[in-house]
C-alpha cells in the first residue's frame, strides 16, 4: 500500500511563499495523475493543481500565475510553489494520487495558513 507524506505548510504573511512536498512510500505504478487539493471547514475539498504522467498541468482559476505543480519522477516526489499567497489560500492543502481505474489515494494534509 502506497503511502503519502506531505510537508511544507505553516504559517506565512500575505505575499510570501511556500513550497508544498508530497512524496510517495514506494514507486508509483498505475497512476493518471498527481495533485493538490485543499480544504476550508464547511467546504467541499477543491482541485489546486494537478500534473499527469506526462506532464500536462491543470490549475484552479484562482491560483493561476501563483503556483506551480511539478513533480520528480525518481523520487516519487510531487511538489506545489506557491507564491504571492493570500489569505484566502488558507486551507488544509492534500495530496492526491488518481489512479487509471479511478481510485484516488489522498495524504494526511498540511496547514497552510496565510496572515493578512
Amino acid at each position: 500500500q502506497v503511502q503519502l507524506v506531505e510537508s511544507g505548510g505553516g504559517l506565512v504573511q500575505a505575499g510570501g511563499s511556500l513550497r508544498l512536498s508530497c512524496v510517495a512510500s514506494r514507486n508509483i505504478l498505475g497512476i493518471v495523475a498527481m495533485g493538490w487539493y485543499r480544504q476550508v471547514p464547511g467546504k467541499q475539498r477543491e482541485l489546486v493543481a494537478t500534473i499527469t504522467t506526462r506532464g500536462s498541468t491543470n490549475y484552479a482559476d484562482s491560483v493561476k500565475g501563483r503556483f506551480t505543480i511539478s513533480r520528480d519522477n525518481a523520487k516519487n516526489t510531487v511538489y506545489l510553489q506557491m507564491n504571492s499567497l493570500k489569505p484566502g489560500d488558507s486551507a488544509v492543502y492534500y495530496c492526491n494520487l488518481h489512479y487509471a481505474l479511478g481510485a484516488d489515494l489522498w495524504g494526511q494534509g498540511t496547514q497552510v495558513t496565510v496572515s493578512s
